[in-house]
């Protein structure tokens, strides 16, 4: 009941507008009042848990992912897809699932790839024809990509609070990735003439100029991008950290020395952008870690557990629920909050289940990508709305038509075909 009442004060918090790191932190006031628990050893366990080196990884992606804005790496992509299937039906909006999935490739977020491929496509997206409500909409499922295409930031945070290997949660998302890729480009194939009447053959000013072969050699430096992380990564070269650096790097210099739109002032912004973002995060890490340390002692996760188990018996109506609450709590949290402190409660109800944790990584990531554009909060989608300058009231309706379409099918698959997350990881050798 105490934890309940804890998820409650940290909805009430944020939605009195306090920053969500400062609602983690009176939600562990809360907790500690309420069980004495020792402020001092608290602070221990909170940072001994934040002192790791997989969180190095966090900053530098974030950072990466600013660069490639500032830096003309995401313009370049953009205009690279575009000449490629910019001028078929539906090519459009294609051009933004698959740039948002390159994007996500190497810099593992959804805001910088909301910001960035938003910017260039929502305006050619109108001239061919696309409502501004039905492309920010869009614009918002596909930047979650991010989360899903390795390196992921998301599942680099459910590796340090659930003790797995990120390399291993990192290939569990690829089959997911790719199936959400693929709905998205079917179905928004099918609304071109259906929801709305596409301009087919023309091109945006930028792409139309350029042809394809010198597109690909403008782009074939940050084309290399991805293959050199997860390259890397999974050919035993380096560690998720380690190409966390070696993206940061490229990205500084393919901006100043290859493209050379990176300037010394956007650089700096860069930085401080990624610094604030990377304050929060570890903010909001340091204190779940504390309000876990908490629940745990308490026995929370365990009793949740048993509580499950006794009104659901069947497995299979089990991992339903689990994922309607996954959901629910998306489209009320954000996807930090999901990630570090509901979705590792139901953890040892899913290994009791037979659920392997890397697969329930799986599950928790794709959950994230329908919360984050589920009213009422939909953090994702509001800012797709601000970037596209459109009213949320004429994103909502194509926005939840497209997770019924392709997000929800997705998760469902993601969790009744364990083998579509754990084929990867098994053939490369992460689990057995």
């Amino acid at each position: 009941m105490e934890g309940l009442f804890a998820i409650l004060i940290l909805l009430a918090l944020m939605g009195l507008g306090v920053p969500i790191a400062w609602s983690f932190a009176g939600v562990l006031a809360y907790l500690a009042l309420i069980y004495d628990a020792n402020f001092n050893t608290l602070m221990m366990q909170g940072f001994r848990s934040v002192d790791s080196v997989i969180l190095i990884a966090l900053p530098l992606f974030v950072l990466t992912g600013y660069l490639m804005q500032s830096g003309g790496i995401a313009s370049r992509l953009v205009i690279f897809i575009e000449t490629l299937v910019g001028r078929r039906r539906g090519g459009m909006g294609a051009s933004m699932v698959l740039a948002s999935g390159i994007f996500g490739a190497i810099a593992g977020t959804a805001t910088a790839a909301v910001a960035s491929i938003g910017t260039i496509m929502v305006g050619p997206l109108e001239q061919r024809g696309y409502p501004r409500g039905y492309s920010s909409a869009l614009l918002g499922i596909s930047s979650l990509l991010g989360i899903l295409i390795p390196p992921s930031i998301t599942m680099i945070l459910f590796a340090v609070v659930t003790r797995q290997s990120v390399a291993a949660l990192f290939a569990a998302t690829v089959g997911p990735a790719l199936l959400l890729i693929l709905g998205l480009i079917l179905v928004n194939r099918l609304a071109c003439g259906r929801l709305f009447q596409e301009v087919v053959g023309e091109l945006p000013e930028g792409a139309a100029r350029v042809s394809r072969r010198r597109a690909t050699l403008r782009a074939f430096p940050a084309l290399c991008l991805p293959v050199i992380i997860l390259g890397g990564i999974y050919g035993g070269v380096f560690t998720p950290t380690e190409a966390a650096a070696v993206a940061a790097f490229a990205a500084i210099v393919i901006g100043f020395l290859v493209y050379r739109d990176q300037t010394l002032g956007n650089f700096y912004r860069s930085v401080i952008a990624a610094s604030e973002t990377t304050g929060s995060i570890i903010l909001i890490l340091l204190f779940s870690f504390m309000i876990g340390r908490i629940l745990a002692a308490e026995r929370v996760p365990q009793e949740l557990t048993e509580l499950i188990s006794l009104m659901i018996s069947d497995p299979l109506m089990i991992l339903i629920a689990v994922n309607v609450f996954l959901i629910l709590a998306g489209a009320i949290l954000d996807d930090v909050s999901v990630t570090v402190v509901i979705a590792p409660l139901f953890l040892p109800l899913m290994v009791e289940t037979g659920v392997n944790p890397v697969h329930y990584a799986s599950i928790v990531a794709c959950s994230v990508v329908i919360g984050a554009n589920s009213p009422p909060v939909a953090p994702i989608l509001y800012m797709a709305c601000r970037i596209g300058r459109v009213s949320i009231h004429k994103t909502f309706s194509p926005a939840l038509l497209l997770i019924a379409l392709v997000g929800l099918p997705v998760m469902l698959i993601t969790t009744f075909v364990p083998e579509l997350s754990l084929f990867l990881p098994r053939q490369l050798g992460f689990i057995r």
